[in-house]
C-alpha cells in the first residue's frame, strides 16, 4: 500500500513536503453533539466501529481518549473471506481500515467518541481517501450497531455541515455493520511499537498531540 512504499523510499523531509499539514483539522472549533445519550449511570462496555483511512493513527488516538478501554484495528464493511490486509488493498472487498473501540458508557458518550473522530482522527471530507492514502478502503464511516448509533451520528453529521464546521461537505458513510474482523498482529499498536516510522511521524503524531491541545479533558496518556 501506498503507505509502505512513499516512507521507505524518500526522506523524512521529502514525505513533509508530498503530504503537507496534517489532516482533521476543522476550519473553526467543532461544537459538542446536539444529539447525544447521556452518560450510563453504571460502568459497562459497549462497542463503535468507526473508519478513517489508515487504522495506525485512528487507533492510536483512541487510544489516548479518556474512558476507551481497548482499541483494535481491523476490517469492515465486507466479508470474513477477504478480511486479510493484503486482498482489502487491491481494493475489491468492500472493506474498510477500521477501528473497533470498547469504551464505558459511563465515562464517555458515543457522541463524544464521534466528537474525536470528526475533529482529531480523520478528515471527513476526504472521499476514498485520507491524505495520501486512496482507495475506498480509506473511507469514512461511520459502522453503526444499534438505531441510537445511527441517530446520533447521522444528526452530528447534519449539525456539523449545518454550521460549516468543514470547509467542504462531510462525506462520512453512516451504514450498519456488517462484521468486524481484527487485522493482522502486526498492525495492533503500529504506533506504539514504530514511533519513528516516517508515516508515523508525519500523519499520525500531529492527531495525537491534536487531541491532547484540543480536548484534555477527554485525553490520557499511555498506561
Amino acid at each position: 500500500m501506498i503507505r509502505y512504499v512513499v516512507a521507505t523510499a524518500i526522506t523524512l523531509a521529502a514525505l513533509t513536503a508530498v503530504r503537507g499539514a496534517p489532516h482533521g483539522t476543522p476550519a473553526v472549533k467543532i461544537p459538542e453533539p446536539a444529539v447525544d445519550e447521556p452518560l450510563a449511570k453504571n460502568a459497562g462496555q459497549e462497542k463503535a466501529v468507526l473508519a478513517g483511512g489508515c487504522f495506525w493513527g485512528v487507533q492510536a488516538v483512541f487510544e489516548h481518549v479518556k474512558g476507551v478501554t481497548k482499541v483494535v484495528s481491523g476490517y469492515a464493511g465486507g466479508d470474513a473471506k477477504t478480511a486479510q490486509y493484503e486482498t482489502v488493498s487491491t481494493e475489491t472487498t468492500g472493506h474498510a481500515e477500521s477501528v473497533q473501540i470498547t469504551y464505558d458508557p459511563s465515562q464517555i458518550s458515543y457522541g463524544q467518541l464521534l466528537k474525536v473522530y470528526f475533529s482529531v482522527a480523520h478528515d471527513p471530507t476526504e472521499l476514498n481517501r485520507q491524505g495520501p492514502d486512496v482507495g475506498t478502503s480509506y473511507r469514512s464511516a461511520v459502522f453503526f450497531s444499534t438505531p441510537d448509533q445511527q441517530r446520533i451520528a447521522m444528526a452530528y453529521i447534519d449539525q456539523l455541515n449545518l454550521a460549516s464546521v468543514f470547509p467542504r461537505p462531510i462525506v462520512t458513510q453512516v451504514v450498519a455493520l456488517p462484521g468486524f474482523y481484527p487485522a493482522e498482529d502486526y498492525h495492533q499498536d503500529f504506533y506504539v511499537h514504530h514511533p519513528n516510522y516516517p508515516y508515523i511521524v508525519i500523519n499520525d503524531q500531529p492527531k495525537v498531540a491534536h487531541l491532547k491541545t484540543e480536548w484534555p479533558a477527554l485525553y490520557k496518556s499511555y498506561p
